[in-house]
């Protein structure tokens, strides 16, 4: 092979790994989305050491809240920014709800200090990522008044579109 030969295919080994990356479901795309299904794993080997009594049921709803954290992020991905917004608001209330369970975890002694100070630390971080997102979102939705309409200007408003991928900043894509 040439120089050139092989210029041209590491180009398109390039291009072809870049288009594996890329995905059909946008919330793939989000680093929060990733945060949120590592804190689920986490969480459920965690959980799979609590006793295995009335307590159960505790892990069962913990669980659930954790794995709402990443529903409403996929499911608010579909949406235009203004519903997004709602369901990223929703994913912050999975995350407090996840407090309060690791907080009650950690006083029935079914968790250690260890695992309760990671579990704070992982929803601190995810609370702050979706802040930012949201914040992201809004500043990209210009002049809203927060029903999902733009006011253009000559006293009508335009309904907003679904978001796209590319308004966002590569703060929120994952890191490679």
């Amino acid at each position: 092979m040439t120089y050139n030969e092989n210029e041209m295919t590491e180009m398109n080994e390039q291009t072809e790994k870049q288009e594996r990356t890329s995905t059909f479901f946008r919330f793939e795309d989000l680093r929060i989305y990733h945060k949120a299904l590592d804190y689920i794993t986490w969480l459920q080997d965690v959980t799979s050491l609590f006793p295995d009594t009335e307590k159960s049921q505790l892990a069962v709803r913990f669980n659930d809240s954790a794995r709402n954290i990443a529903l409403y992020i996929a499911e608010g991905s579909a949406r235009n920014k203004t519903q997004f917004i709602y369901y990223l608001r929703m994913a912050k209330s999975s995350i407090r709800q996840c407090m309060v369970y690791t907080t009650l975890s950690y006083g029935m002694n079914l968790m250690t200090e260890n695992y309760e100070d990671e579990s704070r630390t992982q929803l601190m971080e995810m609370t702050k990522m979706i802040g930012a997102l949201i914040s992201s979102l809004q500043r990209s939705m210009g002049n809203s008044n927060g029903n999902g309409y733009h006011h253009n200007g000559n006293g009508r408003h335009k309904k907003e579109e679904e978001y796209t991928m590319g308004s966002f900043d590569e703060n929120y894509l994952p890191e490679e």
